[in-house]
């Protein structure tokens, strides 16, 4: 397993979901873990606590709203404080299905800003503390939408390509950064493909409506159009991608875009 002590990771939306599965394995390798996302007090607390009793020698919330590039600055700056990200995961993200022609402005608007400029600003602080020490990890959570269309997902799709290659420039820019021993400074997205998580929950509401309310149903006909295995992914597996691409073993792999994706992108 790959060994996180002395390294601090801050993960957005690591209240559930993905978030919370790369949280988790970040965790148990002992790393630090600045925990953000939108949830109330107890909730936090729960997550804190739990990511805690899973290895991290600490656990904290750090809020911050990533529509907004101040309160960004804000939340990078207190992780700062707090003794920086040697670990960046911008996995935050939102969803909104609707053709082109019917998509609300602010939708877009909104998906843009969490889904790819909140990646950029986030970057754009902590990439130079991460060449200074020698070693960093960025991994952003895009999706299969980030190297495939689909319709009715215009602003989603947008962004998720936009983050893919804002993270090839940025792996460039730091290939150099660190050595083998550190570990370099790597940037690399992930690209999940059908994953049990909430985001997809509207979309296999209705297909189960058109299946008289299975919801079981509902997802084999939504794996049955793009995903090859006919598998969901579950978001552990996500999160031991994450872990892998931590080690300094992966100093190499940089600049990538890696499918989770039971072979959606394959075909």
């Amino acid at each position: 397993m790959t060994d996180l002590t002395g390294k601090t990771a801050l993960v957005t939306g690591s209240v559930q979901g993905i978030g919370l599965a790369i949280a988790e394995a970040l965790a148990e390798a002992g790393a630090r873990i600045a925990v953000h996302g939108i949830a109330g007090d107890a909730q936090i607390e729960e997550v804190c606590h739990h990511l805690r009793d899973k290895g991290s020698p600490q656990a904290e919330f750090f809020p911050g709203d990533l529509r907004d590039p101040e309160r960004i600055d804000a939340l990078m700056a207190a992780v700062a404080a707090w003794g920086g990200a040697d670990i960046l995961v911008n996995n935050a993200g939102v969803q909104h299905t609707a053709p082109i022609a019917e998509m609300p402005r602010d939708r877009w608007d909104t998906i843009l800003q969490i889904n790819l400029s909140a990646a950029f600003s986030t970057m754009q602080k902590a990439l130079p503390h991460m060449a200074e020490r020698g070693y960093g990890r960025v991994i952003n959570i895009a999706s299969v939408h980030g190297l495939v269309a689909s319709k009715d997902k215009s602003p989603y799709v947008a962004a998720k390509f936009g983050l893919v290659g804002l993270s090839r420039v940025a792996a460039l820019e730091y290939a150099a950064a660190g050595d083998k021993t550190k570990g370099g400074v790597t940037v690399n997205c992930i690209c999940p493909g059908w994953t049990e998580t909430a985001i997809i929950e509207p979309q296999i509401q209705a297909r189960a409506g058109l299946h008289g309310g299975d919801r079981d149903l509902g997802i084999a006909d939504l794996l049955a159009e793009k995903q090859p295995s006919q598998r969901t992914s579950d978001p552990s597996e996500i999160g031991a991608l994450a872990l892998w691409l931590c080690a300094p073993i992966a100093h190499n792999v940089t600049g990538t875009a890696i499918p989770i994706d039971g072979g959606w992108t394959a075909q």
